[in-house]
């Protein structure tokens, strides 16, 4: 799609405002970490990568792995902006019977390319279509989300290490560096920094940017194009809770609940 900073910009409100019709009024929904990467998942999806919401199994897609499977808020936000499903099902998620779980779940919901959320794992899942789509000699990328809590696992180095040595150049991580996890602070709980030059060590090549700038975003992304015999990753510095005033910077939004009051107030400031 050809668009520009401001259509882009206008996507990621409408994402976050669907999160917070997703997340809802007196039930725990992951809004945090899911604004912290609106701009990113607008850009990707938006701008960026190869897909077709008639034809989501198209063999010359690019591939997009949320590995925080628990931020699949943004994602339902994002297909269902793009048309793979009606919007109305946005209402419905995590009802039972529902196509739209609490985690991404590739036999219910078109556009879905795995079953995330057990951290650590995505990022093996993602070398692993990285390595299927070089062998099968097809141009497609694959772009993977992971989360800075979610690199304290230690699966998610072995894959580093994978990718680094089987020089999958046709594969970019993207690490959502907003500095919370469900309990805390990073720095404060399980420090997981520094974050470039462990990448670096690891063989893979690093590009630091703002999250929620989409002219640095796009600008990283092309730079990955002339990347080659190594996996990049996009250190993006971001804020939890991104653009719902009362929830940035709080832990407590990592998986919380909204009143009635704050539904509203949310949803005022982003229509």
């Amino acid at each position: 799609m050809n668009m520009t900073i401001a259509d882009l910009e206008k996507k990621a409100r409408i994402l976050r405002l669907n999160i917070i019709k997703m997340v809802g009024v007196g039930q725990k929904g992951h809004l945090g970490g899911s604004c912290s990467l609106a701009e990113i998942v607008a850009v990707l999806y938006f701008s960026r990568m190869k897909h077709d919401p008639a034809n989501p199994l198209w063999e010359d897609r690019d591939r997009f792995l949320l590995s925080k499977g628990h931020a699949a808020l943004v994602q339902y936000a994002a297909l269902a902006e793009f048309g793979y499903f009606p919007k109305e099902e946005i209402e419905k998620v995590k009802a039972l019977g529902s196509m739209l779980q609490g985690h991404p779940d590739m036999l219910t919901t078109p556009g879905i390319e795995a079953n995330t959320g057990s951290l650590g794992q995505g990022l093996s899942m993602a070398c692993g279509m990285a390595t299927g789509l070089k062998l099968n000699n097809k141009k497609s990328k694959v772009y993977c989300i992971v989360g800075d809590g979610e690199v304290a696992e230690g699966q998610i180095w072995e894959a580093a290490m994978a990718a680094s040595y089987y020089k999958l150049d046709n594969l970019v991580a993207i690490l959502d560096k907003n500095g919370l996890q469900a309990t805390g602070v990073i720095t404060e709980r399980y420090d997981t920094n520094p974050l470039k030059e462990k990448w670096e060590a690891f063989g893979w090549y690093v590009l630091e940017v703002d999250g929620h700038n989409i002219k640095e975003i796009i600008n990283a992304l092309d730079k990955t194009d002339s990347i080659k015999g190594q996996p990049k990753i996009i250190i993006a510095s971001t804020v939890k809770g991104k653009g719902v005033a009362f929830a940035e910077h709080v832990a407590a939004f990592h998986n919380g609940e909204l009143t009635a009051e704050q539904f509203e107030e949310a949803c005022s400031k982003l229509i």
